[in-house]
């Protein structure tokens, strides 16, 4: 079957043509104007979040459109003679608080550690959900005192038991917990200092997104273990992993500086999972319980394509250092992922929030060990010390807008549907931070991890970039180029630079040339030139990443681009065409009290007589907001 897909999206044209950013050089009374109402804002935020007013109040107050938008007044907004916002949502530009581009390290992610299982957790990992009850505590809204709720938030039942448990159980054990910020005293970067920049991984590493920032209060920002640097996962192909997922947020929703919800559902971006494993929206669990999600990692068309696992193309790498064959279709080989917050109405929030990481998928193809050299692999650059999952020259980027408040707290707009966008950039959380590297060839993973924002990425020489995958998949043949394409939200380039053409003191950075007039879509892609002359309006077009070549490599580089990686799948014939379009005009398809959120945006069909429908799904499992009533049930 063919589908086509219509995105709508507007030009700048059509928007009116309005810069929604203050000027650089606007007044003082400019800039207190638009604090006092981003203030003003913030305690809106802050009473519709606490449940002292409702959507409704605010409507008939005049404060909101029936849209579910703030109105265009001044003391909410200083741009009530535009169309829209401005950058972020009526406030002046974020504070920097005297620090200076490029002066802090970029970390490396910070790698959760793998358990041999069974016998790591406890409990037991069980296929259907474990129903052992707990008390609860009363902070949680509808709880009473002695109430008790299962210990596990995935749906009870055998519709919501893992898939295939028995025939794939789990051989490696993954534990994170969603908590609030909090210092990071156990960094594991799996690389040496030398190659991070310097940074001691034993010293304490501060919530902070300079060293010269403040430090985030807890509830500023939610991540895994609390943490920075931001969360990953390495898996290979043929070997089980369970997740255990623990909510450690407060039992208070009311306690979120002003955005995001403590109710959480981990999807992992592009995983091959059953249904009850892929983070579904309506599938959330609550503070004090943990969900358990099982990633067998297997191929596509495992039970169709090489049942026999016959071809060492479809195969995983052994610690030992070769491959064992698995079955399933080599052309659908997975690289780079990442697992975020699915939280229906909140992903938004919670994802801009701290709620997101990257999961890196080792196959027989892209084994991360650039020295093997069996026919098979490919070689990428990434290291020889292992025989799979080497780190060293194979970095994840997680680069995002971020905003902050007069006093340095990140700051979100929930009231900004037309999307939030901030603007100041951060790479992996740190704000514009420089990274050292040698005189040898990179792969860079790197994951737009903004909520609105699209980047297209250059270096600012000019110098080529090699594209050898796209959103997990590596590319039938590797592409050189100098600009990427726009890159979306939640999409991955893996990129390689080779810095060896660079002599030892010498920098370059990364440029952002996509410009933004509203959180709507991109207004305008810049050129190279345009980009790195500072008059965009936008304050995210800008240089943010710089990279120092501090030495040459102490032993060679060995590791290769080859002209043919990943051939895509063959395609059958097209039995039929349909076509999905993406607009506004959507009608609310729910009444849940949990996951009900006013919103324009739908999906029109051409099978369902031109009826455009939101995607609206109850929450699975659940009967209301009390965790001690759980029920079967999907919508």
């Amino acid at each position: 079957m063919a589908v086509r897909v219509r995105m709508v999206r507007l030009t700048g044209a059509a928007r009116g043509g309005a810069t929604v950013y203050l000027s650089k050089k606007s007044s003082n009374a400019r800039f207190r104007e638009a604090e006092n109402a981003r203030k003003n804002r913030a305690e809106v935020i802050k009473a519709l979040s606490h449940g002292q007013v409702t959507r409704r109040d605010l409507i008939r107050l005049g404060l909101m459109t029936a849209a579910g938008s703030f109105v265009l007044t001044n003391g909410l907004s200083i741009y009530a003679s535009s169309a829209y916002a401005s950058i972020p949502t009526g406030a002046p530009p974020s504070p920097l608080f005297g620090v200076q581009p490029f002066t802090a390290p970029m970390p490396r992610f910070d790698v959760l550690a793998r358990h041999p299982e069974p016998g790591f957790l406890n409990p037991a990992p069980t296929a259907q959900a474990n129903t052992t009850q707990q008390p609860l505590n009363p902070a949680l809204e509808g709880v009473r005192p002695g109430d008790t709720g299962p210990i596990e938030g995935r749906p009870p039942g055998p519709i919501w038991a893992h898939q295939d448990f028995a025939a794939r159980p789990p051989r490696i054990a993954v534990v994170a917990s969603q908590a609030q910020a909090q210092t990071n005293t156990v960094y594991n970067p799996q690389v040496p200092s030398n190659l991070n920049s310097g940074i001691n991984p034993a010293a304490p590493f501060p919530f902070k997104f300079h060293p010269a920032f403040p430090t985030q209060a807890p509830n500023s920002c939610w991540t895994f273990n609390g943490t920075l640097p931001p969360k990953l996962i390495q898996v290979r192909y043929g070997e089980p992993v369970l997740f255990r997922h623990t909510n450690r947020l407060p039992f208070n929703k009311k306690q979120n500086n002003g955005f995001g919800i403590h109710t959480i559902s981990i999807h992992e971006h592009n995983g091959h999972h059953g249904a009850e494993n892929d983070g579904f929206t309506g599938a959330y669990f609550y503070p004090g319980q943990f969900y358990d999600y099982h990633y067998p990692v297997v191929l596509a068309g495992l039970r169709t394509i090489n049942p026999q696992a016959t071809d060492p193309r479809a195969s995983s790498p052994t610690d030992a250092g070769g491959i064992v064959n698995v079955p399933g279709d080599f052309h659908e080989t997975m690289s780079t992922h990442w697992f975020h917050d699915h939280m229906f109405s909140f992903t938004s929030q919670n994802v801009y929030k701290g709620i997101a990481g990257m999961f890196n998928i080792y196959s027989g193809l892209d084994r991360g060990n650039e020295a093997i050299n069996d026919g098979v692999n490919l070689r990428l650059p990434s290291g020889t010390a292992k025989p799979w999952g080497n780190l060293d020259y194979d970095v994840n980027l997680m680069i995002a807008d971020k905003a902050f408040d007069g006093t340095g707290q990140l700051f979100f707009d929930i009231f900004d549907f037309d999307g939030f966008l901030g603007d100041v950039m951060t790479v992996n959380f740190i704000f514009k931070p420089f990274f050292e590297v040698e005189r040898r060839k990179y792969r860079f993973r790197i994951l737009n991890g903004s909520v609105s924002r699209f980047f297209k990425l250059a270096l600012s020489d000019g110098s080529p970039m090699i594209l050898i995958a796209n959103d997990g998949n590596l590319m039938p043949s590797p592409v050189v180029l100098t600009e990427t394409d726009e890159m979306g939200i939640a999409e991955r380039f893996d990129i390689v630079i080779d810095f060896s053409r660079y002599a030892i003191g010498q920098k370059v950075r990364m440029v952002n040339l996509t410009e933004h007039e509203d959180g709507k879509g991109p207004s305008e892609d810049l050129s190279l030139a345009e980009a790195l002359s500072g008059n965009s309006q936008d304050p995210c077009v800008c240089t943010f990443l710089e990279f120092r070549v501090v030495r040459d490599p102490a032993t060679p580089d060995v590791s290769q681009v080859p002209a043919t990686l990943i051939p895509n799948p063959v395609q059958g014939p097209v039995a039929r065409t349909r076509l999905f379009e993406f607009s506004r005009g959507a009608g609310q398809t729910t009444n849940d009290p949990v996951t009900t959120f006013f919103g324009p945006w739908g999906i029109e069909t051409d099978n369902r007589g031109g009826t455009r429908v939101k995607n609206g799904p109850c929450k699975a499992g659940l009967a209301g907001t009390i965790p001690s009533t759980s029920t079967s049930r999907r919508r």
